[in-house]
């Protein structure tokens, strides 16, 4: 297929999963900034989520200080922040419109209408609706448009675009989260087991939506390094590391079976050292640069897509399209 097509399909499906992703990270935080804390602890908290998107330094310029009103505002709604709810939800509805005959008529439905509904939103109706209600609504419409374009959409080169771009971005997503959010709790783990600690990581697990996975493969207390085995090398659970490189590479090999292209090789490293790895080689080297080399690595074959498939020029993955 075209390599505009290609392009255009594969940031539909990069933004439509970005909006989504930003709407779980707001969940975790309101969730757990509902718990009792002193003043730093909460200033810490909702630093933690500017910190994991693109560029925070253009939210401290334009915003001052990391409150929960200014973080859910340039988060969520602010036109100038190109990884916002707003904008991502903006730019997959104009990456949808220029293929209108590459995808079906219920996905541009899908994606059109929550568009539609999210432009006349503003602060006071997510108040006046809830906060986690308005999460809530984000989260679903992505699920519809996704489950719409795995219900409809033809088994083609375009298909197999989208999923690319869906599993890359929920793969840079998963490992930014869990680095912060990681590092935020464990030095409040002292009380590990207790009601607070249970609900903290209970948050970042229902923000992955994992939880439910964990008590069955977990059963008992919810401690941080099962948490991170959960989200990193699990191949069973949909948003961990493994699986979204499991899916990258067999996507990869359905697109260009008999080529030897640099994003094949290196997607494949990346998912072999997923496959091989052991979460307490990983913790003892350090997760911190464990996930930071993954997310470097990540973008890595984000960039190299742009040169082996599509048109646009090599750029940071991260911040735009």
């Amino acid at each position: 297929m075209l390599s505009r097509s290609a392009e255009d399909l594969y940031w539909m499906a990069r933004y439509v999963e970005r909006a989504e992703n930003t709407a779980r990270l707001l969940d975790v935080s309101y969730r757990m900034a509902l718990l009792p804390s002193e003043g730093d602890d909460q200033t810490l908290l909702w630093g933690s989520a500017i910190a994991i998107g693109p560029a925070p330094e253009s939210f401290y310029e334009r915003y001052g200080e990391a409150t929960p009103d200014n973080v859910l505002t340039y988060m969520a709604l602010d036109e100038d922040n190109p990884s916002s709810i707003y904008s991502a939800l903006k730019t997959a509805r104009e990456n949808a419109r220029a293929q209108r005959t590459s995808i079906t008529t219920e996905m541009w439905e899908a994606l059109n209408t929550v568009w539609l509904e999210l432009r006349d939103i503003d602060a006071g109706a997510i108040e006046q609706m809830g906060r986690r209600s308005f999460f809530d609504w984000i989260k679903e419409r992505s699920h519809l448009f996704r489950g719409v374009a795995y219900g409809t959409m033809l088994r083609d080169e375009g298909f197999q675009f989208v999923r690319l771009g869906t599993f890359l971005e929920r793969a840079d997503s998963t490992a930014r989260m869990l680095d912060v959010k990681y590092h935020v709790l464990l030095p409040s783990a002292d009380d590990v087991g207790g009601a607070r600690d249970y609900h903290q990581w209970g948050a970042v697990l229902r923000s992955a939506a994992s939880f439910t996975s964990y008590r069955k493969i977990y059963r008992g207390e919810i401690v941080p390094s099962h948490v991170a085995e959960l989200l990193i090398l699990r191949e069973d659970v949909p948003r961990s590391l493994h699986t979204c490189l499991n899916a990258v590479t067999e996507t990869l090999d359905l697109l260009a079976p008999a080529r030897k292209l640099e994003s094949k090789r290196l997607a494949g490293r990346i998912r072999a050292d997923l496959q091989y790895a052991n979460i307490d080689d990983i913790i003892d080297k350090g997760l911190h640069e464990f996930l930071e080399n993954f997310i470097e690595r990540n973008e890595r074959v984000g960039r190299q897509l742009q040169t082996d498939f599509l048109m646009a020029p090599v750029i940071d993955l991260s911040v735009t399209a």
